[in-house]
């Protein structure tokens, strides 16, 4: 925006311009009376964002001033428009007395709203984390900082290569993403909505540990475990000052910083986050993925903890036993539905202190916090009954407040408003000073019916009454009839149809003294309620631990009850490499079938450390995979699972390349996407990694595809040795079982019923006798005359042996060259059932001559 000349405004607009100045790249709601108001270039962006009016205001340089503007009683909800599409917002309120003021009141930016900072309820989803990122790089190695506003939780990680970076941030999907201004892996961030450059300096070492040190009270930082974590620093500092300075407040909430190994957790590449659908789906919603299922959480932070859970699976096997041991308890005692039914009145107790920290918490949220107080006594004698040493843990973090539980009860009413602007927070009792100022304010009734009984009885006037109204104020009314008793010193207010109206000066003076009182009332309110966070803050340490603690038992409680509803098992875990499933079934396709799922076993191990699967589209081999997948990362998240046993050993890493679309964006199509993550798996994956291949080299001629199906598949089996799933359409791949050892074949099998196919989704031993290409062609509605002549053709190459003949762009169906394997479904073609309706005998050579013509046109 350049606007010259600024003498040349209003003063009011010269305090505009200058705040805008200030924040240049910020949407500046400027406070005037009820409303925020935009100018310039401001207000047309916020009238295309928001659909909101644009009017015109004054002007400048004989150009009138465009402005838009939105009340300020609803204005959150526009600020929820503006986060979600990545927008920060600078509030600009009035903070001078406009009674005081010459020219313009005194404004400033109180905070400055940005999609990764905000904490106001109204602007969050409740049920998933709301992180702000920074991004850092250098050498071609990664620093990544993480802070949720809403919890304190400050993390810092150093991915290692581009694909490690991609995952992270898959995993954590922050709402706002901080890169430096010559950051040159810009596709990283082109993703992300509310992506800021920074300058470069923000980034300097020896600031942020200057940033970190000051905001921790410690000298080093030694003590946290990230000293030498230097990249990871660079992005944290930068985080630290940006939240700062858009807070424009203490965070003492946020008390620590945490480093993010890869060592304790078993690492999920950002392909295998989107095929496995853990908390989003393929087409981006959230419906019929892993969270979906698990989350019947009672509380949002137990439901965002489960979702962390999901994304960060862990290799720790005491950790694991330590959760197992916890669900088990909770499920053979059936406490989990108790338990469950208190921590609903827990409430988002985690947000709660967030706000409280950043002195912007409501009144409602302290009254929910006061009930979350008052439930923790039950919560514990509940807990005390199950003797489980996890459980135990987390009943002393969340252990009864009475201390504060008593202050909250004590200081807030049952129901309190919205907002302490108007007052009325307070509870009565909690002070004596306010209760004074609050009985004047309401007018003193002791007062006032002392003063009507006098006035009554001095002259013998029996209709009169001490009264009040908005408009006028305290008033002696007096009946018509008996209005010639008045005295002289009662002035007339008002007339009414039947009454007079008067005021004395005992009664002017008790109305100057209670509209004074309301002011004064609020105005210590206002001072007493900010007192009440400085005796709740210093608290603040224990409470953001009892919401750990409660989240974590909301988690458990929740996996309970999935684990008892839903017929799941305990995995064993085991200290040797392996895989062992007994009657399988996929967590989300078993949730929305209608009918039965078909379960099915898996054992991987050494000596078979390689299943080659085969058998038709739709038959399900992908499911297969994938819940082989899914049951692997539930048990390292400390689940129950989905099946009838699991044996399981230690994994590092898994693995998925299944499917894959063109990303056009990128310049990369379907293939260089496939061969992409291919490599991937290929370069990372080791012994203890799980490897789901789906179709390797089927985006590229048939032997350039077939070559590289073989290739990859005996690299995973002799060179890595990794527990690997590999489905495939080539059935030459099913002779790898017999030249190396540790693979075996396995099919899914499909039944024939005369023209009809059947899939039975049942896992056999051995490879599949059958290719079903053309089948499925015809069950999903190719032209019955297409599929003829795929027949014919596959017939001509089949008998020939030239399936070089094919050309790389064309549709193979993958069918082996034996004479076996030949076409499910044979149907005779139009010309053999014309020459099947042909009797020789009964045509004259006329006829015969135009049979003949007729079939020749047919073929």
């Amino acid at each position: 925006m350049t606007i010259k000349g600024s003498e040349k405004h209003t003063p009011m607009m010269q305090q505009f311009l200058r705040i805008k100045a200030e924040n240049p790249d910020i949407l500046l709601f400027y406070r005037m009376g009820d409303f925020y108001e935009m100018f310039f270039d401001d207000a047309k962006r916020a009238s295309q964002l928001l659909d909101i009016s644009l009017t015109k205001r004054g002007s400048t340089n004989g150009e009138p001033i465009p402005m838009a503007g939105v009340p300020y009683h609803a204005v959150e909800g526009y600020l929820a428009k503006l986060v979600q599409q990545g927008v920060s917002v600078a509030i600009c309120e009035q903070i001078g007395d406009p009674a005081t003021s010459k020219g313009p009141v005194e404004r400033k930016v109180v905070r400055i709203v940005t999609p990764g900072t905000v904490s106001d309820e109204a602007l969050l989803n409740e049920r998933r984390d709301n992180l702000i990122a920074a991004i850092y790089t250098a050498n071609n190695k990664f620093g990544y900082a993480t802070l949720d506003i809403t919890s304190g939780r400050f993390m810092l990680t150093e991915p290692n290569s581009e694909e490690e970076m991609q995952a992270e941030l898959q995993r954590t999907s922050p709402a706002e993403l901080l890169y430096p201004e010559d950051f040159t892996y810009l596709h990283l961030v082109e993703p992300f909505k509310g992506k800021r450059r920074r300058p470069i300096w923000e980034f300097e070492l020896d600031t942020a540990r200057q940033q970190l040190t000051l905001q921790f009270g410690t000298r080093d930082l030694i003590g946290f475990g990230v000293e030498n974590a230097e990249l990871g620093l660079c992005a944290a500092g930068c985080l630290m000052q940006y939240v700062k300075d858009t807070q424009r407040t203490a965070l003492p909430h946020i008390r620590a910083i945490t480093l993010d190994t890869k060592d304790h957790a078993v690492i999920l590449d950002a392909a295998t986050r989107r095929n496995l659908e853990l908390t989003q789906n393929l087409a981006g919603g959230y419906d019929n993925t892993l969270a979906a299922v698990l989350d019947q959480t009672a509380t949002p932070m137990g439901s965002r903890l489960l979702k962390r859970w999901l994304h960060q699976p862990i290799r720790d096997q005491k950790q694991l036993n330590g959760r197992l041991d916890a669900i088990e308890a909770f499920k053979n005692s059936g406490m989990f539905v108790d338990v469950s039914g208190v921590l609903r009145h827990m409430g988002d107790l985690e947000r709660i202190l967030a706000r409280l920290a950043l002195r912007s918490a409501r009144p409602r949220d302290l009254a929910r916090m006061r009930t979350a107080m008052q439930y923790l006594p039950e919560l514990a004698e509940l807990l005390a009954e199950i003797p489980q040493t996890r459980i135990n843990d987390l009943a002393t973090h969340a252990a009864p407040m009475d201390e504060l539980c008593e202050l909250l009860e004590h200081a807030i009413i049952e129901n309190p408003p919205v907002i302490i602007r108007d007052g009325g927070v307070l509870a009565p009792g909690y002070n004596a000073e306010l209760d004074e100022w609050r009985d004047l304010a309401d007018g003193a009734t002791k007062f006032l019916e002392e003063l009507e009984a006098s006035e009554r009885e001095r002259h013998d006037i029996d209709s009169l009454k001490v009264g009040f109204n908005q408009v006028h104020g305290f008033f002696i009314q007096v009946s018509r009839g008996q209005s010639h008793l008045v005295p002289s010193h009662y002035v007339r207010r008002q007339t009414l149809k039947n009454a007079e109206r008067y005021i004395i000066p005992e009664l002017k003076e008790h109305e100057d003294k209670v509209l004074n009182s309301k002011s004064k009332a609020l105005a210590l309110e206002k001072k007493l309620w900010e007192e009440l966070f400085d005796k709740l803050l210093p608290h603040l340490e224990q409470l953001q631990n009892a919401a750990s603690a409660l989240s974590e038992l909301d988690v458990l409680t929740n996996l309970a009850e999935r684990a008892d509803s839903l017929n799941y098992c305990r995995p064993e875990l085991m200290t040797e490499t392996g895989i062992e499933i007994t009657a399988g079934r996929h967590p989300v396709v078993e949730h929305v079938l209608s009918e039965p799922f078909i379960a099915n076993p898996i054992s991987l191990h050494q000596d078979r450390r390689m299943l080659i699967i085969t058998g038709p589209n739709m038959g399900g081999k992908s499911t297969y995979m994938r819940q082989t997948a899914l049951i692997a990362l539930m048990a390292h998240v400390g689940s129950f699972v989905p099946a009838e046993a699991v044996k399981i050993g230690p994994l590092d890493r898994i693995f998925t390349r299944i499917g894959a679309s063109d990303d056009l964006a990128s310049g990369r199509s379907t293939f260089m996407v496939e061969m992409t993550e291919t490599a991937n798996i290929l370069h990372n994956a080791t012994k203890q990694s799980l490897v789901l291949m789906d179709e390797i080299g089927r985006g590229t001629s048939t032997y350039d595809g077939l070559s590289l199906a073989w290739a990859s598949a005996e690299w995973l089996a002799d060179k890595i040795s990794a527990m690997t799933l590999f489905a495939t359409h080539y059935f030459e791949l099913t002779e790898l079982p017999s030249l190396l050892t540790g693979l075996a074949n396995v099919h899914l099998d499909a039944v024939e019923h005369g023209d009809e196919i059947a899939f039975m989704h049942a896992v056999q031993e051995g490879a599949a006798s059958k290719s079903y290409g053309l089948a499925v062609a015809s069950l999903a509605g190719v032209p019955k005359t297409v599929i003829k002549r795929a027949k014919i053709k596959l017939q001509q190459l089949e008998a020939s042996g030239h399936q070089q003949a094919l050309q790389p762009n064309e549709i193979t169906t993958g069918a082996p060259k034996e004479e076996h394997q030949l076409s499910l479904i044979p149907e005779p073609s139009e010309v053999e059932e014309a020459l099947a309706n042909v009797n020789p005998d009964e045509l004259t050579p006329r006829q015969a001559l135009d049979e003949l013509y007729r079939l020749k046109a047919l073929l």
